[in-house]
């Protein structure tokens, strides 16, 4: 694991991984590659649920724009990874619950939509998916993720629109569950995940598959026309 992106603190029982690159956690092949490792081991051990914690101010800003620009073959790859980190949060083993520290933005609010409980931090921060505003089309993948997740109500406008949301308008949306002090978002976290301890992995694996299942063979059969379409000129 690169320890400089990525680090795991466990605490009865609940294992907290710690995303920070010191910029802005953007999603680049490192990142994706760290994050993957970090579920792997905490799966590996005797966790009964994790928290995915981003940096002060910052969850995440989404995909490396530095590899959206060598373009779209390069894109794609990077798509596809995230995808696979994605669908592991989304059908993780134990309960995941997301502190989120700040902006959360594109792939950024993608984890929020693969985790159970999401905790955002109030301030001035944005949540939500503004590719269309930049003029890129959403991948099948995060639409469908997002229709899973978000309030009917707020589906078109988050989507098609690219509506950006502050921490309280993102819980109204569904991105979020709650918003505490900026200062407490973590201990917040931890102490949801503390009370999902009794969650049996068993039947929560079981579980996943009834209610997730079918979303999450519906993005991996179509993974690879939905990429083919994607294109960061467009």
């Amino acid at each position: 694991m690169n320890d400089s992106l990525v680090t795991i603190e466990n605490t009865e029982n609940i294992a907290t991984i710690f995303l920070d690159d010191g910029k802005a956690n953007a999603l680049g092949y490192q990142v994706i590659d760290a994050l993957l490792e970090a579920f792997d081991e905490v799966e590996a051990s005797d966790a009964n649920a994790l928290v995915l914690a981003g940096r002060p101010d910052r969850f995440s800003a989404g995909f490396d724009l530095s590899v959206m620009k060598e373009g779209s073959e390069a894109a794609r790859g990077m798509l596809t990874k995230g995808v696979d980190l994605f669908l592991r949060m989304y059908m993780f083993s134990r309960p995941v619950v997301a502190a989120c520290t700040g902006h959360a933005i594109a792939a950024g609010s993608i984890l929020l939509l693969c985790s159970d409980i999401r905790v955002g931090s109030e301030g001035d921060f944005k949540v939500g998916l503004p590719e269309v505003t930049i003029g890129m089309a959403l991948p099948f993948f995060a639409t469908e993720l997002a229709r899973d997740r978000l309030s009917k109500r707020h589906y078109t406008k988050a989507t098609a629109l690219g509506s950006m949301y502050s921490p309280e308008g993102a819980v109204d949306a569904g991105f979020l569950d709650e918003v505490v002090p900026q200062e407490k978002v973590i201990s917040v976290a931890q102490e949801r995940a503390k009370s999902l301890s009794e969650v049996g992995r068993t039947a929560l694996i079981r579980t996943r598959e009834t209610t997730r299942g079918q979303t999450t063979r519906t993005i991996k059969e179509s993974l690879s026309q939905d990429l083919s379409k994607f294109d960061v000129n467009s």
